[in-house]
């Protein structure tokens, strides 16, 4: 089973290059973030094309999540449980069908700036919510996988200058901690595990010269429960999808599990 987490930075405005990157990946499921669309006008159609069938949660303009799965997507749940409160587009859950059911979540984190301040206090307050999911996800002894853009930086070999981004809410020690600390739980940051790499990058700016000059940072990442890391087989960024026409400042991520 291959799995993709993407942020594509509005899928009606890039959807010919998801579509071709889509193509290409030819993965099981596929986490989508940041889709900058309300649910109802997700471009099913198209995606359906591909093979997949979709669950989405948007909202107008910003933020939004889907899922996509060559199999029925089951129990779904749009929203964060235990943060009923929030009314951001940043979580959708479900159980694919198959034989060897996964259970997996497209999340995307705020990205807390500017630090100090609200957003950031929001961050992290949302992270905690998220720990508690995923501690409750645990106990259902499943293969469960958090993907998504988490807007951390885990570590200084992450990024292309820890100077840059220093200042930076998504480089600051209470969001690697508050990252780590889900791991700490019980999860597999599958990436790290299989491959470790130092200046691996999923993000480059659109902003001075930034992919030409590999300056990017690390911050799309799959968390693997125990039952989903027992499976974990390889881990690969594609980072060709950066150079494309029209192209997302993210590129996908994709872990590969055995059935």
């Amino acid at each position: 089973m291959k799995i993709a987490t993407w942020n594509v930075n509005s899928i009606k405005a890039r959807l010919p290059t998801v579509i071709e990157v889509l193509k290409t990946i030819d993965c099981d499921v596929v986490c989508l973030q940041e889709i900058k669309c309300e649910t109802d006008a997700f471009p099913y159609v198209e995606i359906e094309e591909l093979g997949y069938q979709v669950e989405a949660y948007g909202q107008k303009s910003y933020n939004g999540v889907a899922l996509l799965s060559r199999t029925n997507l089951e129990d779904v749940q749009r929203g964060l449980p235990g943060n009923e409160g929030d009314d951001q587009a940043r979580y959708i859950e479900a159980v694919t069908g198959g034989d060897t059911p996964v259970r997996i979540a497209s999340i995307y984190l705020p990205n807390g700036n500017p630090f100090p301040g609200e957003k950031f206090d929001y961050k992290l307050g949302w992270m905690e919510h998220l720990a508690n999911r995923a501690k409750e996800l645990l106990s259902y002894e499943e293969a469960v996988i958090l993907a998504g853009d988490y807007n951390v930086i885990p570590g200084d070999d992450d990024c292309w200058d820890p100077n840059v981004w220093k200042d930076d809410a998504l480089a600051q020690p209470e969001s690697r901690a508050a990252f780590q600390k889900l791991q700490w739980l019980g999860y597999t940051e599958a990436f790290a595990t299989m491959v470790g790499r130092s200046h691996s990058y999923t993000f480059w700016d659109y902003q001075r010269g930034a992919w030409q000059k590999d300056h990017g940072i690390r911050i799309d990442h799959q968390l693997l429960s125990p039952e989903a890391s027992d499976r974990l087989e390889e881990v690969s960024i594609y980072k060709e999808a950066r150079g494309l026409e029209k192209p997302s400042d993210h590129v996908p991520i994709i872990t590969t599990l055995r059935d």
